[in-house]
């Protein structure tokens, strides 16, 4: 057993090494700068200066979906921590592990309203996994240690440490818990057997099933299992907005993505499908749109490690709690003893409704008629370009959609972006996060306009703290998604959502902010790009700079529009490809 003398502070640094941290992402302040004097000397923990604490947590979840292990952020107390509460919400969504420390005010000033005082723990109880105030020197170590543990374990998520600056200050003893005690904190991983084998006698009896992948999958790692179970079945899959890429956009049997902007195959297979299986998935108001019309004939299997989730939405009628590697594991042993019985699934004729679908309905877009960009066109050159290798990460909007739809992702993690939360400001500091967890990878930022000026001066950091990432703005000078919903339920009146509504200076446009010269004078480069004929060349250029970031401005056409789209509120039935086309689903039926 470790004991040493020394302050609550050294504690913590040391408590954070010894768990494994290698990047903190942080701002200096009061409370928490007692801890800023031993990390000074840490030769373990890298601190990377942010310039805003929102900045630090999407830095945070973006190291998380890099590594798998559990992302930290550091800020001081009040607006410190209340800086973070939007990446906490953002992170509880989307099940991202991450570790939050924050300054408090000394104990005995704890509730009196003092200087630079807020309930973080108050605040974050509805949008954190757990949180934790220490008053007490010697809780650090144990603390730490759980606040790791809770973050990574079960459903992962966002856990808050809040200290007070006097535990901090305050001179304790060293000990390193050797057992974690956590009544009551004991998540289910292994799944019930009787279940495993009741979903795949359904499989086996089954004419029209439909895998519906969730980011649960994407958490468990378990995107080999999922395709041997796949291939074994040859059962169609869909994989949601957080499961892009854990299994490949260019295998046969995938459909694409279900939902308010899915493609027409996938909506339509589970809207048709007489057997859902639901695998880490959360039957989310985007993915089934008017919940009591969704797959209206099918037996659901819904298997996640959460127990909250399953029936939450949707009854299941074969639920299974546990790790989806562990339920597709055991899955797959039950699916083959099924086979061997003689007993497997002819999906023959659902396979040739759904290529049907596919063929009729594919992914596309109009180029615009007066020549100039097509957003969803240069998303497409810089998937095609970069490679399947590199890992995208989105902002959210219309861009967020198209970096969906037109870019084939093949591995975990490829896509990293704000799903359930739908974060403006995600992509430039997420994408910070995602290249100092694995900086020999490209990192590329597809982000718009809108979001883009919502946590820009995280370039400062990228540029200091030499991390090289691309940010592709696709720059339609409007909040897009905002636009195409007044567009089709406003009457196309455009309220508040050009952000270059100004008085146009002579003839030349004026651009405000200049992100050529914004990201010059934040210490990288910065490229323009207005032309059909100059979108290679541009993308090309930005991928031969790997020292300093770069941003390109991509000047595109604003009445580009997300298809296909489900209105809100509506049947997923009700699908459009295109403006007030819905697709013919029974031409042969």
């Amino acid at each position: 057993m470790m004991t040493e003398q020394m302050t609550g502070a050294q504690s913590l640094i040391r408590s954070l090494e010894h768990v494994g941290v290698d990047v903190v992402f942080g701002i200096p302040g009061g409370a928490i700068l007692p801890a800023y004097d031993p990390l000074f000397d840490s030769a373990k923990v890298r601190h990377v200066l942010m310039r805003h604490e929102q900045g630090a947590g999407h830095a945070a979840e973006g190291y998380a979906y890099a590594t798998g292990r559990p992302g930290v952020c550091v800020a001081t107390s009040g607006p410190g921590a209340t800086n973070l509460v939007t990446p906490l919400a953002d992170a509880h969504m989307d099940s991202v592990p991450m570790v939050a420390i924050t300054g408090q005010v000394v104990a005995p000033l704890i509730g009196t309203d003092a200087f630079q005082e807020a309930d973080i723990c108050g605040i974050t109880m509805p949008i954190t996994k757990h949180n934790f105030l220490i008053r007490d020197p010697e809780d650090i170590p144990r603390t730490i240690a759980e606040a790791f543990h809770i973050a990574s374990s079960g459903r992962p998520g966002p856990v808050l440490v809040d200290i007070a600056k006097s535990a901090l200050q305050a001179q304790t003893v060293f000990s390193w818990p050797q057992k974690l005690d956590l009544p009551g904190y004991r998540p289910v991983t292994k799944p019930h057997g009787k279940q495993v084998r009741e979903a795949a006698r359904m499989i086996s009896t089954a004419q029209r099933p439909v895998f519906y992948v969730g980011g649960g999958v994407a958490k468990a790692g378990a995107a080999q299992e999922l395709r041997v179970l796949a291939e074994l079945t040859g059962i169609p899959v869909t994989t949601t907005l957080m499961a892009k890429g854990v299994f490949p956009d260019s295998h046969e049997q995938n459909l694409g993505m279900p939902g308010m902007h899915g493609t027409v195959a996938a909506v339509g297979a589970l809207q048709r499908a007489d057997l859902v299986v639901a695998l880490g998935a959360r039957f989310d108001d985007r993915v089934t749109g008017k919940l009591d019309s969704f797959a209206p004939d099918a037996k659901i299997v819904h298997a996640d490690i959460d127990p909250a989730e399953i029936s939450k939405n949707r009854h299941a009628d074969v639920p299974i709690v546990g790790d989806a590697r562990e339920v597709l594991a055991d899955l797959i042993v039950a699916v083959r003893n099924e086979q061997s019985a003689g007993r497997q699934g002819d999906y023959t004729a659902w396979w040739t409704q759904l290529d049907r679908l596919r063929t009729i309905y594919p992914l596309g877009y109009d180029a615009p008629e007066d020549g100039s960009l097509s957003p969803q066109y240069v998303i497409k050159r810089i998937g095609e370009l970069v490679g399947p290798e590199a890992s995208y990460v989105a902002g959210v909007g219309q861009h967020q959609m198209w970096a969906a739809q037109f870019i084939g992702y093949e591995h975990t993690g490829a896509f990293v972006n704000s799903g359930g939360a739908g974060t403006m400001g995600f992509a430039v500091p997420a994408a910070l996060g995602v290249k100092a967890g694995a900086p020999d990878k490209q990192v590329w930022a597809i982000d718009g306009d809108g979001c883009f000026q919502m946590t820009n001066q995280e370039l400062a950091t990228a540029a200091i703290e030499n991390i090289p990432i691309k940010i592709a703005v696709i720059n339609n000078d409007n909040l897009g998604m905002v636009r195409q919903w007044q567009t089709l339920f406003y009457e196309g009146r455009y309220s508040q959502t050009n952000l270059q509504n100004f008085p146009q200076a002579g003839t030349e446009k004026v651009r405000i902010p200049d992100l050529v010269k914004l990201a010059e004078s934040y210490g990288g480069v910065g490229l323009r790009c207005e032309r059909v004929e100059d979108v290679d060349a541009t993308i090309e250029k930005a991928m031969a700079i790997d020292d300093v970031p770069v941003v390109i401005d991509f000047a595109v056409n604003p009445d580009a529009m997300v298809w296909p789209m489900v209105g809100p509120g509506v049947s997923n039935d009700n699908i459009q490809y295109a403006r007030d086309m819905a697709p013919d689903w029974d031409d042969e039926e």
